[in-house]
């Protein structure tokens, strides 16, 4: 696929939303547009499946490697592919949306809030061009800027070889409701198709598709590292209070072994040999968990030595407690952590594990990159025992991965390409 990268000149210049107008306009073209996400994120990737009706590509250079990151992009299908940036065009110390657009040989669109500029719009655009000589900043969309003699003046102002790709308007009817983590998500405030009809019709769809580039290829096949498949069965846990997971790893379960999928707040725990709880929103539903007999049922398999695997959501799910507006509610009981929600966040950074044990997603020695972001903190009982100590990040007093029986639970998230998720599998496998 060619594609594009669209990157913000600072955190809420509105990427979000210039990225789901330009898939609208796309559309419109008659395009099968992929869309792509920069960075750990698992909200703005569900705005961009509602528009696209297929699920976001996740691009992290320390998540996945460089080759892993083309990889990704590599299995996605369409005839382009718009990939959104993170923060700033250049900001994140390990991985940032420049990165991106340089390992994959992708030219950036940059977004600007045009709400109070017009000649400096060209400037800022200058500025970001020349900074790093491995960006192509190919291209313009105004944000927030208005039509007539506004736009013709940020279109005069940019310099040679930067091209006006069209604007998106002000409009409160784009905004997307948002809470704690960032955006809700896709599935809850999708943005009405009739209001991204007209953001997209401001968009040069003809100029934003010459834009458009072929990446880089990626060194290894797409495939899943040439694992063979397990004979296993495992059960993943969805709806909204584990709603945070990567494409990436839906496909390693399914390219490996039976995947089978449950709602713990009102679906039995399936058949299996092993269960993912990913991260998601278990605070919001925690009376609904907290009377879970999935759960319960999974605490009783799992102290019988079922292989269980739980990140950030999926963590507190798996503890003794969750403390959420002055309330505790049990949980399934089978970690010895006791967590509270908090007002502001506890921890939002990209993270390195060092394996101190085996547990079912990594061997002693082994190293583990992933992220964090989370507004709960645990406390762990005083026999606790983990599995990793954290080289970079927070995770629970500097270690990470609370461990009991073939239980692992972590503050971090880990991708397919870590290689921690066929780790899990031929842990749930016997092998």
């Amino acid at each position: 696929m060619r594609g594009i990268v669209l990157g913000g000149t600072s955190s809420g210049t509105g990427k979000t939303v210039a990225t789901l107008a330009v898939l609208r306009a796309l559309q419109r073209a008659g395009k099968t547009v992929q869309p792509a996400k920069a960075g750990p994120d698992f909200i703005d990737p569900s705005h961009h499946a509602a528009v696209a009706d297929k699920p976001s590509r996740t691009l992290d250079p320390w998540l996945q490697g460089a080759d892993g990151l083309r990889r990704t992009y590599a299995r996605g299908t369409g005839d382009v592919c718009v990939v959104e940036g993170m923060m700033g065009l250049y900001d994140g110390d390990v991985a940032s949306t420049a990165d991106v657009a340089a390992t994959l040989g992708l030219p950036v669109v940059l977004v600007v809030d045009a709400s109070a500029g017009m000649e400096s719009v060209g400037a800022t655009a200058l500025g970001f061009r020349e900074y790093d000589d491995r960006i192509d900043v190919a291209g313009v969309i105004a944000q927030r800027a208005h039509g007539g003699r506004h736009a013709e003046g940020i279109r005069a102002a940019l310099p040679d070889g930067i091209t006006y790709l069209g604007r998106v308007p002000p409009d409160d009817r784009l905004a997307i409701p948002d809470r704690h983590l960032g955006l809700e998500l896709g599935s809850e405030s999708p943005v009405p198709t009739e209001v991204l009809d007209d953001a997209a019709s401001h968009l040069d769809t003809e100029r934003l598709l010459n834009v458009c580039r072929e990446p880089e290829p990626p060194e290894r096949p797409t495939g899943s590292r040439g694992a063979d498949a397990v004979d296993a069965r495992v059960a993943m846990a969805t709806g909204p209070s584990f709603a945070f997971r990567y494409p990436a790893t839906v496909e390693r379960l399914r390219e490996r072994a039976t995947l089978v999928t449950f709602d713990p707040r009102h679906d039995p725990l399936p058949d299996c040999d092993g269960v993912y709880l990913p991260g998601g929103y278990p605070e919001l539903y925690a009376e609904a968990l907290s009377a879970s007999e999935a759960l319960g049922t999974l605490a009783d398999r799992a102290a019988e030595g079922l292989p269980v695997f739980g990140e950030c959501g999926g963590l507190l799910a798996l503890g003794e407690s969750l403390r959420v507006d002055g309330e505790t509610h049990a949980m399934a009981g089978q970690l010895p952590i006791d967590a509270e929600m908090h007002d502001r966040y506890q921890a939002l950074d990209h993270v390195e594990l060092d394996a101190r044990r085996d547990s079912p997603v990594a061997s002693a020695g082994e190293t583990l990159r992933g992220h964090e972001f989370h507004y709960s903190s645990a406390r762990p009982a005083s026999d606790a025992r983990f599995a990793f100590d954290v080289a970079r990040g927070d995770g629970i007093d500097g270690k990470d991965g609370v461990t009991e029986h073939a239980t692992l639970g972590t503050y971090c998230h880990v991708h397919a390409e870590s290689g921690a998720f066929d780790s899990f599998l031929e842990s749930v496998a016997g092998e």
